[in-house]
């Protein structure tokens, strides 16, 4: 392989240089001939020199240590940048950003976002380590223009999940969505769609903000949704419907919502010809069984499933393991009640002016916490308190342990009841994307903005990431290392920098070790011998404190 220049003249006295990297073989008759592997024209003269001298000494790139005013030393970060990078265009993820400047710092932030996670501050710190902008082709930004791609990706978040729906999908739609919600709560007070509401995180005192999320029935990822802090599940079922049938296009579906999402309202405005498949609470279990309409004795670890004269069918069991813990869990708190009944008696009986009826409200209130009031009882007497049980409310509360019931107004011809029961098992897939996303390898918080726009366009490039996560999960599955593990070892792959004439002109990527090879193949990615040294510099505009440097 060799560089080809030659110099042409026009009529108009003009001339024209080209440089062709070429490449001598032999034919099947074993004449020689050439083969043209890249037009390099329009490439800097410097660069063109370069590469001539690396394919020059391509035996042996230390020989150019011994040319004069050529030194070598570590480029930036490659591994990750191009491992990521090649698996987003072979998901179609760089076409539906787009190769403009915002799609491609908006490419940046999803991949930061999985090399390692923090603000847009951050980011732009981390490509000042990685070839982001040599492998993107990216000039040069800062802080400030990621806050305003996060406005961009809100604006365009639509057109985005379209295209990728459409690449996902090229032919025929599925016929299935899952959809869940979970909540994120927040540090702050002042994010636009802060509000109270009912925190999954168990964190009291902080407002926060709910998050749809829509996967088809593999568990891909198709569309994500921010809704204000106390927007109930129910208020966001509409949306997704209409999101399938408009965006998507998609018809005649089946949704896939957990217990509480899909009630009576949602199901009258269903399109016709969509169907549902949901789960009932423990309320609607007992109401059914008073009704006559399932009985008690069908649950059991087989399945049971029971069809009304309207079409609505019912799908019973139960599970012993769950029972299992959760006769467990009442055991353990009944254990804390009476301790915290035993520390109260030692405490009247060392403070005897103290009186038991005060103390019994502190147990009734720990009773009630716990949920226990339906069959033990705090009772006074004169200097002490006592627990008594009723075995009967007991036996009666217990029944259903493990017992669930799945609703479903889909046809026995379209899905039996073993189907039924594992679609709405699929729903798993969408709880492990938000604990992935939200307390796993994305950690969807803190989040570092306020308004409304910035909030759904940093959830967005959560879900992107989590696109790309998900894809190298199952590439990686028979290797013995997560995908932050892999990330983190590639990253360690760095360029070497070839410098002339005291400017850099391209960057060579020495053999990776036998691990990181075996990470790439996994991976079906095959990084360049050389890159381009475009010697952009990425700085943020805010530096760090004082305190901070001498830390």
């Amino acid at each position: 392989m060799h560089v080809d220049s030659s110099t042409v003249r026009a009529k108009s006295g003009k001339s024209y240089t080209r440089h062709l990297i070429r490449q001598a073989y032999r034919d099947e008759e074993g004449k020689p001939r050439q083969r043209t592997i890249a037009n390099i024209s329009k490439c800097a003269p410097q660069e063109i020199d370069a590469i001539k001298l690396a394919l020059k000494h391509k035996g042996d790139l230390t020989q150019l240590a011994s040319l004069k005013d050529v030194t070598f030393e570590q480029g930036l970060s490659v591994g990750a940048v191009w491992t990521l990078w090649s698996l987003a265009q072979e998901l179609g993820l760089t076409d539906a950003l787009g190769n403009d400047r915002q799609g491609k710092l908006a490419l940046w932030q999803v991949m930061a976002r999985i090399i390692d996670q923090g603000s847009r501050l951050s980011a732009v710190r981390l490509a000042g380590s990685h070839a982001a902008c040599d492998v993107l082709g990216l000039e040069s930004f800062n802080e400030d223009d990621l806050y305003a791609n996060l406005d961009w990706l809100c604006e365009n978040q639509a057109d985005i999940e379209k295209r990728l729906f459409r690449r996902l999908y090229p032919k025929k739609k599925p016929k299935l969505f899952l959809y869940d919600v979970t909540s994120s709560y927040l540090e702050g007070m002042r994010n636009e769609l802060a509000a109270f509401g009912y925190n999954r995180d168990g964190k009291r005192g902080k407002k926060q903000i709910v998050i749809g999320l829509l996967c088809d029935q593999e568990g891909v990822p198709l569309s994500i949704e921010v809704f204000e802090g106390n927007t109930v599940d129910t208020k966001t079922f509409g949306a997704q419907v209409r999101k399938v049938s408009e965006r998507f296009g998609a018809k005649s579906v089946t949704f896939v919502g957990d217990r509480g999402m899909i009630k009576g309202p949602q199901i009258d405005e269903l399109p016709e010809g969509c169907h549902y498949i949901t789960a009932i609470t423990k309320p609607q279990i007992q109401k059914l069984i008073v009704d006559g309409i399932i009985q008690q004795e069908l649950f059991d670890e087989d399945l049971a499933e029971i069809e009304t004269d309207e079409g609505i069918r019912y799908v019973l069991r139960r599970n012993p393991i769950r029972a299992a813990e959760i006769a467990d869990s009442r055991r353990d708190k009944l254990a804390s009640v009476a301790k915290l009944v035993a520390e109260r008696n030692d405490y009247l009986v060392e403070q005897p002016r103290a009186r038991a009826s005060t103390v019994l409200r502190v147990v009734d209130e720990a009773i009630a916490k716990r949920k226990l009031a339906g069959w033990v009882k705090a009772v006074a007497s004169e200097n002490a308190l006592s627990l008594s049980q009723d075995a009967e409310a007991l036996a009666e509360e217990s029944k259903l342990d493990g017992c669930y019931v799945i609703k479903t107004d889909l046809d026995k011809t379209d899905a039996d009841k073993e189907t039924v029961h594992g679609r709405y098992k699929d729903l798993s897939q969408v709880e492990w994307a938000f604990r992935t996303t939200k307390t796993g390898h994305l950690e969807n918080r803190p989040i570092h903005v306020r308004l409304a726009s910035r909030t759904r366009g940093h959830v967005f490039v959560v879900m992107l990431a989590y696109r790309l996560v998900q894809e190298l999960t199952r590439r990686w599955q028979s290797l013995d290392l997560t995908v932050q593990e892999g990330i983190d070892q590639l990253a360690g792959l760095c360029a070497t920098r070839m410098i002339l004439g005291g400017e850099a002109q391209c960057q060579t990527l020495p053999k990776p070790r036998p691990e990181l090879t075996e990470i790439l193949a996994a991976a079906g990615v095959e990084l360049p011998e050389a890159l381009p040294s475009k010697g952009i510099k990425v700085t943020t505009r805010k530096k760090l404190t004082k305190r901070r440097t001498k830390s």
